[in-house]
């Protein structure tokens, strides 16, 4: 393997199995200096087995990895960074009570002396300069813990320019970063890549694909669909891809009867925004859009009693509803799949079965009395119903893919009896297949008569798949569109106002 045309990493031929599982065929990537390869590909594809192998988390069954065309067996996470690997996962590994310094430098840090005393004085000097690579402002003094999630990240790009990465992957970065912090990190990667850093990047959106990489990797099955200059390509191309299916695909649409209103909120008001009035009806899409500190996610706490009202009513079904704690909201049949699924929405250490039947436990039993066959009857119902995949319903949910887990907290809130369902950010993190049947999902719901409102930050998608959209910029909404009156420009301009 030859490094004439400045290529930094090969990986030729990986393949890898599980019992039952083919989870890489052949798989072949090649990375240049100071290049962004985007990887993409839905759940399930290989992308996660593929950057396991090159952390050293997995070993190959065959195939070869050459770095600087050298070839190299990576053993163990040690081997992958002696080769200058270093990896980025989605869940961050920081540590929140250490000093920002301490993060870069753990487990290596400066010392000075006979005795190996730790130089903290070095260790903020070093930090420093790191950080000025990078071209940001962080306190390398810092309590982690009283950071924001890119600033985290940002200490783990230094923790890892600290051991001289050449080879940088990122594995869904912008997951949890507002509009602001994306652009943020996408300064700090073109940086990278001026001072000769390789990135592998891997991320479900594919607007960031277009905006950061030179080129694209797609994978799917666990096999290799090929390679693209990403100015070769478009998002109908890359989805095709990924899915073998065209973009117009992508946001099935279906006209259901739109019926009475089930729903009425007058001049509510609560901490992040401030006199809002709609009405919703029963089998409706009401998109809310808005950006980052418009109020969306304080509004929709509040129509869910987890963010105290302080004026304004609330009415379901023509009744008035004091909707004080979710308890009541539950009562009131409104049910919210929240922003964040795995703190706010799940038991993960809990099986598939728990977790759906968790917020009417009441109808079981009490205690030790509970009934597990009628609790594996109700879970297995849903999962048969929405299409939950799951080895079985005992499974803990924190093995299960993205859109699974957000099946399973939609479950649970259909257990209910839930008749007007909240979903925050609905396709945050997950893939592309998973997005068309969470899209099929909230349609066939709002044909039994449910109705929804969906948050989002997607501009194709509330267009898409919303009947009504509403939006917001500074706790007030600034505009109301059908999906036929909406744009991208007329929605951008509301949520500026």
């Amino acid at each position: 393997m030859s490094n004439d045309n400045g290529v930094v990493l090969s990986m030729e031929n990986i393949t890898k199995t599980f019992p039952g599982v083919v989870a890489l065929d052949n798989v072949s990537i090649d990375l240049n200096k100071g290049e962004v390869l985007g990887i993409l590909g839905e759940n399930g594809a290989g992308k996660s087995t593929l950057i396991k192998i090159l952390a050293g988390n997995y070993i190959k069954d065959s195939g070869e990895i050459f770095v600087d065309g050298q070839k190299f067996e990576i053993k163990g996470p040690a081997e992958a960074v002696a080769s200058g690997i270093r990896v980025i996962y989605q869940e961050l590994n920081t540590i929140n009570n250490l000093t920002v310094a301490e993060n870069i430098f753990i487990g290596e840090q400066l010392v000075k002396g006979p005795f190996k005393v730790v130089d903290w004085k070095a260790m903020t000097k070093r930090s420093l300069e790191l950080l000025d690579i990078l071209n940001v402002k962080l306190d390398p003094n810092a309590v982690l813990g009283d950071l924001t999630v890119s600033e985290k990240q940002i200490v783990e790009i230094a923790k890892a320019i600290s051991k001289e990465a050449k080879i940088l992957v990122m594995d869904e970065p912008t997951a949890a970063l507002s509009e602001e912090e994306t652009q943020s990190l996408f300064k700090i990667i073109r940086t990278l890549k001026s001072k000769g850093v390789s990135i592998i990047y891997i991320s479900h959106r594919l607007k960031e694909i277009f905006e950061i990489t030179d080129r694209v990797t797609v994978l799917r099955d666990g096999k290799k669909v090929g390679t693209l200059k990403t100015v070769d390509t478009n998002e109908n191309g890359l989805v095709e891809m990924m899915v073998g299916r065209d973009i117009k695909d992508m946001y099935p649409k279906r006209e259901v009867k739109i019926g009475d209103i089930v729903m009425e909120v007058k001049n509510l008001k609560a901490d992040g925004f401030k006199d809002i009035s709609f009405k919703l009806k029963r089998g409706e899409i009401l998109g809310i859009f808005g950006l980052l500190g418009s109020g969306r996610t304080s509004l929709v706490k509040a129509l869910f009693g987890a963010n105290r009202i302080k004026a304004g009513e609330m009415s379901v079904n023509g009744k008035r509803i004091f909707v004080k704690s979710p308890g009541i909201a539950k009562d009131g049949k409104i049910g919210l799949v929240p922003l964040d699924r795995k703190t706010e929405g799940l038991a993960l250490i809990m099986g598939v079965k728990e977790n759906i039947t968790l917020a009417n436990i009441g109808d079981l039993g009490k205690s030790f009395l509970i009934s597990k066959i009628q609790e594996r009857k109700k879970a297995l119902k849903w999962v048969d119903e929405i299409g939950i995949k799951t080895p079985s319903v005992d499974q803990e949910v924190n093995s299960l893919s993205g859109g699974n887990q957000q099946k399973v907290v939609l479950a649970k809130w259909l257990e209910s009896g839930s008749q007007i369902i909240i979903l925050n950010e609905p396709t945050r993190g997950i893939d592309v297949g998973a997005k068309i049947e969470i899209y099929k999902l909230m349609q066939d719901l709002c044909e039994r008569g449910s109705s929804i409102i969906m948050i989002s930050s997607e501009l194709m998608e509330i267009m898409s798949i919303a009947d009504r959209i509403v939006v917001m910029s500074k706790g007030r909404f600034t505009g109301e569109y059908t999906r036929k009156e909406a744009s991208e420009e007329k929605l951008l301009h509301s949520a500026c106002l």
